[in-house]
């Protein structure tokens, strides 16, 4: 099977997200063949350059997200009007009707939300055809038709209240930023040579990473798996707090990415969250609960099985905590939560390990945490003539005190994590692999991922936080307990192996659902004629036969094809396409008499008719239906 992963700012840069988990799924599946298309964020992270790649990786392709020179393409008049028309439309589903974080929320209607949701959807399909007839769409997104039209939108009847707000300023910001988003539409990455021609597109994350993917499965069918381990319509919410835009600004960002996850969850054929939290995220924007598959993030146990099949529990008295030192790992709460613990038992010792801190916010958040430090817990003495020594202390990974990850957990008796913001814990799971009990904030995953085994606190609550440590570090007998569960639990779920062999069986049914329409050729690389049989154009399957038909056909299933809907002779849901006589005459829509009669023949007409099939189904009135009222335009 040959597979299009697409990444934005990961795989396969040495500094990129979900590295190595893209990495290992690469190396697991050693059937299939990669063909890699990555998006790069920053010139720093293209410098940096890649990792070494497995043999399965047929081929990169990779595109600048953090730049774009202006393709200097000179649109003529019908392509403006096309691009105006389009760019409307995406402006209006972005800046009316109910916050498009929307689809399917409670309190929006369903038929506007599905409306708006074909509106933005015709809109950026019709965007990705001009840009695959003109060359590209960067100096059109860029435009002042884009602005004014973006201004038309906002002034419009029935527009968002924020967006009604938006001045200038906040135009050109809005545009600016939906220019860069949609910068994959430009690309040469759709041909029969690139996404045409694989098997399925497997998107590493939601966004700009998925855009191809969307494109591709327009233009060519090709399915589309949606993998999302950090919701991407959260992160922007999260950088969009703290950024400085204004009201209009974020309220018209907001309502564009909520649009694009929406359309990424509606034409995705399987959707695969890391964790119910990001589930829920997924589900509350729209995603079909049918399509929604949890996979774990598959993580390295081999690397702990050493500390993890040892008898010895750890330093006695020892809290370790293992992360990034950043303010939503909330260390503040939990260094006041040590000073009350060793009030309950003096000799115990807290270690924070981290990576070493990465710019000035994290280097100015760590000194913060060692002044803290300092001030709770002056440097204590045996004696008068002995050394003082602080029960805190601040380690770096591959430091002297701790050269390897599972030596920071080897050291402890209880690991902790005190976050307020969490998506998947690594860092629990690793102290489950090696083991040990933990004591934890309830924030994102930890609840699913940790389940019986081991603490669960509330976020923020220094006391509650000591109380749970106390308990355990009291009690040798059930830390010995929760560890062994929870490193049982975290072999079972949470492996690369089980990571991998998900990932393949949904690889397979993907595919079987929606074969490849290859077109056969000859010794010579010729077409061959008449290869293709009739029902291989049926943009559908039926499953098996069911007890309720009487042995026939089963349910009509969607099955690939580039309108998206099957033609009326193929029958409502649940019946068979078949007219009166056994054949399809005229109930079934084939030609007015060219069905195939009783006997089983085909009649004299039996070519299909100029009506192929009776009514169209409004799904396939044209690509861009709703999105170009006005005919062609002028020539």
């Amino acid at each position: 099977m040959r597979i299009g992963l697409l990444t934005e700012g990961g795989y396969p840069y040495v500094s990129g997200e979900a590295r190595l988990w893209c990495d290992r799924l690469v190396r697991g599946l050693e059937q299939h063949e990669f063909d890699l298309y990555a998006l790069s964020r920053s010139q720093d992270q293209e410098d940096r350059g890649w990792i070494e790649l497995p043999p399965q990786v047929s081929r990169v392709r990779t595109a600048p997200m953090w730049t774009a020179d202006d393709d200097g393409t000179g649109y003529g008049r019908r392509s403006r009007r096309r691009f105006a028309d389009a760019y409307a439309e995406l402006a209006a589903a972005v800046c009316t009707g109910p916050s498009p974080d929307t689809a399917g929320l409670a309190g929006a209607p369903a038929d506007s939300a599905g409306a708006e949701a074909d509106r933005f959807g015709n809109a950026l399909y019709a965007l990705a055809e001009l840009a695959r007839d003109e060359g590209g769409l960067v100096g059109a997104l860029r435009s002042e038709t884009a602005v004014r039209t973006l201004e038309r939108a906002c002034r419009a009847p029935g527009a968002l209240r924020a967006a009604r707000a938006a001045r200038v300023p906040d135009l050109l910001a809005v545009a600016g930023q939906i220019e860069r988003a949609l910068r994959p539409l430009s690309l040469d990455w759709y041909g029969d040579d690139g996404l045409g021609s694989v098997d399925l597109c497997h998107a590493t994350s939601g966004g700009p990473a998925a855009l191809p993917g969307l494109v591709a499965h327009h233009f060519s069918g090709v399915p589309l798996l949606v993998t999302e381990y950090g919701v991407q319509l959260r992160a922007h919410y999260i950088a969009a707090g703290d950024a400085e835009l204004s009201a209009p600004v974020r309220a018209m960002l907001a309502a564009f990415h909520g649009r694009l996850a929406a359309e990424t969850y509606r034409q995705a054929a399987i959707i695969t969250p890391g964790n119910t939290h990001a589930r829920r995220w997924q589900e509350r924007c729209g995603a079909d609960r049918a399509k929604l598959r949890t996979v774990h993030p598959g993580m390295e146990a081999s690397r702990f099985a050493e500390i993890g099949e040892r008898e010895e529990p750890g330093e006695p008295g020892t809290l370790v905590w293992v992360g990034r030192i950043e303010p939503s790992k909330d260390l503040i709460s939990l260094l006041h939560a040590f000073a009350e613990i060793r009030k309950e038992e003096p000799k115990a010792r807290l270690r924070l390990v981290g990576a070493p801190a990465e710019g000035p916010d994290a280097a100015a958040y760590l000194a913060h945490c060692k002044a803290l430090a300092a001030q709770l817990f002056p440097d204590e003495a045996e004696g008068a003539h002995a050394m003082g020594d602080n029960p805190v202390s601040f380690e770096e990974i591959g430091g002297p005190e701790t050269p390897d990850l599972a030596d920071a957990y080897a050291a402890g008796s209880v690991v902790v994590l005190s976050s307020i913001v969490e998506g998947f814990p690594i860092s629990l799971v690793e102290a489950m692999f090696c083991g040990r009990a933990t004591v934890s904030t309830d924030a994102g995953a930890v609840v699913e991922v940790i389940g019986g085994t081991g603490l669960v606190v509330p976020p923020r609550n220094p006391r509650a936080l000591a109380e749970a440590c106390v308990s355990l570090l009291r009690d040798p007998g059930r830390r010995e307990r929760l560890g062994a569960a929870a490193r049982a639990r975290a072999l079972e779920l949470f492996t690369v192996e089980q990571n991998i062999t998900a990932f393949h069986g949904i690889y397979l049914e993907i595919v079987s659902h929606c074969p490849v329409r290859r077109e056969p050729v000859d010794d010579a690389g010729e077409p061959l004629p008449f290869a293709n049989p009739p029902e291989a154009h049926v943009p559908g399957r039926w499953t098996a036969p069911t007890s309720e038909s009487g042995g026939g056909f089963g349910t009509w299933l969607a099955g690939r094809s580039a309108s998206g809907g099957a033609p009326s002779w193929a029958g409502a849901e649940g019946e068979a396409a078949v007219g009166s006589g056994g054949g399809v005459g005229s109930g079934g829509g084939v030609g007015s008499g060219g069905g195939v009669g009783s006997g089983g023949g085909v009649g004299s007409g039996g070519a299909v008719g100029s009506g192929c099939g009776g009514e169209r189904p409004a799904g396939e009135q044209g690509q861009l239906a709703g999105v170009f009222p006005g005919g062609e335009g002028d020539a």
